[in-house]
């Protein structure tokens, strides 16, 4: 291309798909996507063309959208914008691909938060940030991290994480420790970039490097409770099974399923509670199939026509397949778990070991 007159007085100006010449006085510098779009224009047709054809319809429209302001672009800064990519890639030999550099290339064309999206699909569950990993760790495991650490980073940490996980964190927390905490936030004002990324830095090198360790669930409890939605055949059939070749195992494995004989050691306000929420047919089915200690604790805590009505519902069903009874039983226990999980009742195998003593 042909220059007339002094290289610092002449510009490149971006029109459609063609370069023209104007006057500019001014060198300015440029944006990753003005770079882009200065490529691409320097380019032209011919050569820019099989570039074009690698990208998206949102890459096109923005990289387009980047030219159409790109303005006047001096010689000057054209040469400058080769020599920085040659430089870039001949001083390794090669273009390095990686997630950093993928990340700040898109950067350069995208807004941040599209950005974060690609790349945490591209990094999968193990490239989340570091804040959306903490909100995934077991309160009781993350309480435990932090109370050994300062009260002020407790508080950058529990703000930056979900509400609801940190309310959980910080009642796991030792009282005095967490009032200390509490003020903190209340106190806290926008935390510095650099502040936060030394907390996070220290969070990756220190907690999650080692919370595979941590987080690592009791085998024997993740069995048990898949045993719990066996019907009793199925169930029967793997205990005995596991008996015969390890016993300690099946052992463990029994001391810690929640069985539909063990909602006979719930208390009456327990009870109560799950009756008011368990279907009226369920309940009939499942205690078709109980034993009489566990009918006689549900029908004692109903009033006596409540009482009368599910024992003729019962002798209604006639007789009942097996696989019915032990469904509707898991779905009794299931109902049970979940209303301890919210703390409306109190659930245990060890009937005596956990009653209170007033």
């Amino acid at each position: 291309m042909a220059v007339n007159g002094p290289l610092s007085a002449t510009a490149i100006v971006a029109n459609g798909n063609t370069l023209t010449i104007s006057s500019a006085s001014e060198q300015r510098a440029l944006t990753g996507g003005e770079k882009a779009a200065v490529m691409m224009l320097a380019l032209g047709d011919k050569y820019g063309s099989p570039i074009w054809k690698e990208l998206d319809e949102i890459e096109i429209k923005q990289l387009s959208q980047a030219m159409s302001k790109l303005g006047p672009i001096t010689p000057t800064m054209l040469d400058d914008l080769m020599v920085e990519f040659v430089t870039k890639v001949s001083s390794t030999g090669a273009l390095m691909g990686n997630y950093d550099t993928t990340e700040r290339l898109l950067l350069a064309v995208l807004p941040q938060d599209k950005v974060n999206a690609i790349m945490e699909e591209i990094r999968g569950p193990a490239g989340r940030n570091m804040w959306e990993k903490l909100s995934n760790v077991q309160e009781v495991v993350l309480a435990n991290y932090l109370k050994n650490e300062y009260p002020q980073t407790v508080a950058v940490v529990l703000s930056k994480i979900k509400a609801d996980h940190a309310a959980r964190v910080l009642a796991k927390l030792p009282e005095e420790f967490a009032l200390e905490v509490v003020n903190r936030m209340l106190k806290m004002e926008s935390v510095q970039k650099d502040v936060l990324d030394k907390v996070e830095q220290t969070l990756r090198v220190e907690f999650m490097s080692n919370l595979t360790n941590t987080q690592r669930r009791d085998a024997h409890e993740m069995m048990a409770e898949i045993f719990n939605n066996f019907d009793r055949t199925t169930e029967a059939r793997f205990v005995t099974a596991l008996e015969e070749n390890n016993r300690e195992a099946a052992d463990r494995i029994k001391a810690l399923m929640f069985t539909f004989d063990d909602l006979g050691k719930l208390d009456p306000g327990a009870i109560q509670t799950l009756l008011r929420n368990v279907e009226k047919d369920k309940l009939a089915l499942a205690l078709k199939g109980a034993k009489d200690q566990v009918k006689d604790l549900f029908f004692g805590n109903m009033s006596a026509r409540a009482s009368a009505m599910l024992k003729e519902d019962m002798e209604a069903l006639g007789p009942v397949r097996l696989r019915d009874v032990d469904e509707a039983q898991v779905y009794m226990i299931n109902t049970a778990k979940d209303l301890a999980a919210k703390g409306e009742i109190m659930i245990s195998k060890n009937k005596g070991e956990d009653d209170l003593v007033v």
